[in-house]
């Protein structure tokens, strides 16, 4: 399990990790299994850890007033998982984060992420990289929200993501998107895709 993730690193960092930096790693993450379906955090609760997602798929989402769900984030392997304002902020969160898949993780607490960034460089630049990586992906998927067709957004998702399109079912992308599965369907036969 922790192969996957010192492969995961390489692509950070060309320093190789020393046997003491592997050591660490070790150390400081946990691993963990979740069956699909079941949850990592629910909303109310404090995000006490990341999870690195060695295999499987996970879903973020709120639920409104109306009890429809509204996928906020999608991963899949070498993905990270967790919510970011409540995991720093040691606030309760607003999300529910759960299995879409069987899972193996690797959790990691502040505490360990912080050792981590301080001792061992390759995490420290993968770190400050997903960083950027991660304002940036906000930053597109936020104007796309408010400026692009139903058509363009979903375009975009499946050449940004296509490893998504083929773990999560229509209406998990669809909610992902902000349209309803009824206008995925037809943007998707519009331009015959499956």
């Amino acid at each position: 399990m922790y192969q996957a993730f010192f492969d995961y690193l390489k692509k950070f960092s060309a320093e190789p990790l020393t046997e003491e930096e592997k050591a660490l790693i070790i150390q400081t993450f946990t691993p963990f299994k979740l069956r699909k379906k079941q949850f990592l955090l629910q909303a109310g609760d404090r995000c006490k850890y990341f999870a690195f997602i060695v295999k499987g798929a996970m879903r973020m989402y709120t639920v409104d007033d109306k009890g429809i769900e509204h996928i906020v984030r999608l991963g899949v392997e070498d993905w990270w998982m967790g919510d970011r304002e409540s995991f720093v902020m040691l606030t309760p969160s607003r999300y529910h984060i759960d299995a879409w898949e069987h899972c193996e993780l690797l959790y990691i607490t502040m505490e360990g992420t912080l050792e981590l960034q301080n001792k061992v460089p390759a995490f420290r630049e993968m770190k400050m990289k997903l960083d950027e990586r991660n304002m940036m992906a906000n930053n597109r998927r936020l104007t796309s929200a408010i400026s692009s067709t139903a058509d363009k957004r979903y375009l975009d998702f499946v050449e940004c993501y296509p490893e998504l399109c083929e773990r999560f079912p229509q209406h998990i992308i669809a909610s992902y998107l902000g349209v309803n599965k009824d206008t995925l369907s037809r943007v998707k036969r519009q331009r015959n895709l499956k």
